[in-house]
């Protein structure tokens, strides 16, 4: 067995283990705080599959992580770390507020137009780190946060100046044109037809990043910027690149999201599914097609966080903490790293002597 294969084994290992940690500290969690915690383990493993609605939204909170999370492959790939997706998703859903509640045009051709908008919304986000950052080497880790204050201001100054319904009671934009929602695909769920989109999406972003020469270059830049630059890869170009993609797909994410779910833009804060795409990317190790399984997961307990707050006196923030705990045991480079060291000596031992008897 060679040496990337064990990366790959110790890699999903990690995931899993760092999974069952996790569970295991909501499961004490609820033990400490809970009056009545069978109930409210029970609540929380199996609550989202009581009912068809409960089921369909497991899949209304994957659609938008889809999108986020395909971008944030990408740009982790780069070896960035551009949250701006957060903000991207945000604008991306005001632009196309925007485009829906101010341009008349036929169904179909409408809704495109408003995911094309929320799309270069979420890229022009993210595109102000990548600049900075290889122009400047400004840390975008620092100025990426910084987009994303600034995209919720501006967000909120559009709405409430251009798109602001005054009847409506609070801060919310007219009511969107029916030429350009995203209809249910399952009644009575909430399942639009988002999600199909998201499908492709992930699809595309998967054969881009690992069947193309473009994604070979994104890849290279993230495993050795040097060797790319000597390789004569333009790093800065591939690198800002990534960036504009991801965020372009974080912005469609926004989009999908409000014309899917909503009749109106309603958000006065930013939403944190930005947030969500940075942790299933990071779940997933950046590869798209591990993607679905970790939306799954998050989505999954995230409903249950909420099925078990309505019956018990356990918090919604338990997800969150799992989350927490997921994430930082991922990261984690001597995680199992000792273990890891030993089989990947024991793999080169084994294939020295099988040439030496050769």
């Amino acid at each position: 067995m060679n040496t990337k294969n064990i990366e790959k084994q110790f890699q999903v290992l990690r995931t899993l283990l760092a999974i069952g940690i996790a569970i295991v500290v909501a499961f004490i969690i609820i033990c400490f705080i809970s009056e009545n915690p069978l109930e409210t383990i029970s609540e929380f493993v199996f609550g989202p599959l009581g009912s068809k609605r409960k089921i369909g939204n497991i899949i209304t909170n994957l659609t938008p992580m889809l999108f986020v999370g395909t971008g944030v492959c990408l740009i982790f790939s780069a070896n960035q770390t551009n949250m701006a997706v957060e903000g991207g998703f945000f604008v991306g859903a005001m632009l196309a507020s925007v485009v829906s509640t101010c341009v008349s045009l036929p169904t179909g051709i409408h809704t495109v137009l408003c995911l094309l908008a929320g799309g270069l919304a979420g890229a022009a986000a993210c595109a102000i780190p990548a600049f900075l950052f290889v122009r400047y080497q400004a840390k975008p880790v620092v100025s990426s946060i910084m987009v994303n204050n600034m995209c919720l201001y501006v967000g909120l100054f559009v709405v409430n100046h251009l798109i602001r319904d005054p009847g409506a009671g609070f801060l919310a934009s007219w009511r969107f044109a029916e030429t350009s929602r995203i209809g249910e695909m399952i009644p009575g769920t909430g399942i639009h037809y988002g999600i199909l989109i998201g499908i492709v999406v992930l699809v595309g972003g998967y054969l881009y990043l690992n069947r193309s020469k473009a994604g070979y270059e994104i890849r290279t830049v993230g495993r050795n910027v040097d060797f790319a630059r000597y390789s004569g890869i333009q790093v800065n170009k591939v690198i800002t690149k990534a960036q504009l993609i991801g965020g372009f797909l974080a912005g469609m994410g926004g989009a999908v999201e409000v014309l899917g779910m909503y009749k109106r833009f309603q958000y006065q804060a930013l939403t944190n599914h930005g947030f969500d795409g940075i942790m299933i990317g990071i779940m997933a190790a950046n590869n798209p097609k591990a993607l679905p399984l970790a939306a799954l997961f998050l989505a999954y307990i995230r409903v249950g966080a909420d099925c078990m707050q309505r019956s018990s006196d356990v918090p919604v923030e338990l997800a969150n903490i799992m989350i927490s705990v997921i994430v930082i045991m991922i990261v984690a480079e001597r995680f199992l790293y000792k273990m890891k060291h030993k089989r990947i000596v024991a793999a080169a031992q084994k294939e020295l002597e099988g040439k030496g008897e050769a």
